[in-house]
């Protein structure tokens, strides 16, 4: 298990000020840089991963390091794969001490899009990190509950947690008890080597996600979908012996 703390970054505030829709030169910019300043200032974003090795496969189960994860997708993706790198990915809870006064919506939606940027950070020094010291080559991620709520169901996430131990007090990353993530701008998954080009978001139908890297693949969730029905078909089909 290792912990990637001191990750170096340069936020890019025009960029930042593009996607929040504010003109340079004027006084809202002008706050918001000064936000972005104090928020440079404050942020450590880190990730935590670990790596694993397959212990089984079933038919829609893998059993990663003694943890049970269900799920046909994943099962699937990890067809060839033995080894694969569990992960934890976030902004940092630094970001939530910037004092914002109660009540002031439009700063706290611009430091969330500042926590956004410095999570992206996070998760392409933990990329490139792999690549580096595994020689990974080609691979993808799947985290529980990033796809529609059948692919991996986002209560996954307690067996994935599980993998690392006291969260908190690695990365300072905590689960809620309905399974998501503090801080808000926090990642966690499997990362694995694969010579398929796949992205979660290809197993979703929400057309409208912000967050989206992929378009839905039709092709991909019929497959999807045919192979648990016939696994189904076989399971419930009578013994003629």
């Amino acid at each position: 298990m290792q912990l990637l703390d001191d990750i170096p970054f340069v936020l890019d505030v025009d960029a930042l000020l593009k996607r929040a829709h504010l003109e340079s030169g004027t006084e809202d910019a002008a706050e918001f840089r000064d936000l972005a300043c104090r928020a440079s200032a404050e942020a450590r974003p880190k990730a935590l991963y670990k790596e694993c090795y397959i212990d089984a496969k079933g038919d829609d189960t893998v059993i990663i390091d003694g943890v049970t994860f269900t799920s046909h997708a994943l099962r699937r993706n990890l067809e060839e794969a033995e080894r694969v790198f569990a992960f934890i990915a976030t902004c940092g809870r630094e970001l939530d001490q910037i004092d914002i006064p109660q009540g002031d919506f439009l700063k706290r939606f611009w430091l969330d899009s500042i926590k956004t940027a410095l999570l992206g950070v996070s998760l392409s020094h933990l990329a490139a990190h792999l690549n580096k010291r595994y020689t990974l080559g080609k691979s993808a991620t799947m985290s529980p509950g990033s796809s529609d709520v059948t692919v991996w169901p986002i209560e996954q996430q307690k067996e994935l947690f599980s993998l690392f131990g006291d969260s908190n007090e690695l990365i300072g990353v905590e689960l809620t008890d309905s399974f998501l993530m503090i801080p808000n701008k926090s990642v966690s998954g499997i990362r694995f080597p694969t010579e398929l080009d796949f992205h979660g978001c290809q197993l979703c139908h929400r057309a409208h996600c912000p967050s989206r890297s992929a378009p839905f693949c039709s092709a991909l969730w019929e497959s999807i979908e045919h192979e648990i029905e016939s696994r189904a078909k076989r399971v419930t089909a009578p013994d003629n012996e």
